[in-house]
């Protein structure tokens, strides 16, 4: 019985001895050092981001989710986007039509017998007899 509980003692201390070797010599296994404290790896576009690049964020994970400074940023980030496209199409539907664009406007156009719906679509207008 000695024999074992020495045996398993002595394999104990080896293994140790090859993992601090193996610690010392080749480190932490890591390129770069650890990220500071208060930055962060989370990268968004400055402008124009797009479905792929809010599918490919990360966040660093905290003991209890995901660190909540990031996940402001960048929340934060999608509303300013969000606010500025809906404000390129306000501004697009507030546009005024350039004269002679719609249809109907011109005596050769096919969509003269038509109208234009609230939203700018064309509607086709009564049918009329061949004649």
């Amino acid at each position: 019985m000695q024999t074992l509980l020495l045996y398993l003692l002595i394999m104990g201390l080896v293994v140790a001895a090859v993992f601090a070797v193996v610690w010392f010599v080749f480190g932490r296994g890591e390129d770069l050092p650890p990220v500071e404290p208060e930055t962060t790896l989370t990268r968004l576009p400055s402008v124009g981001i797009t479905g792929d690049d809010v599918r490919a964020l990360r966040f660093a994970q905290t003991p209890r989710g995901y660190k909540q400074a990031e996940v402001d940023w960048a929340l934060a980030r999608l509303a300013h986007e969000v606010d500025d496209l809906r404000s390129v199409i306000a501004r697009l539907r507030d546009r005024e039509p350039v004269p002679g664009t719609h249809a109907g406007t011109h005596p050769d156009d096919p969509a003269a017998d038509g109208a234009e719906n609230a939203a700018g679509a064309w509607r086709p207008g009564p049918p009329t007899a061949p004649g």
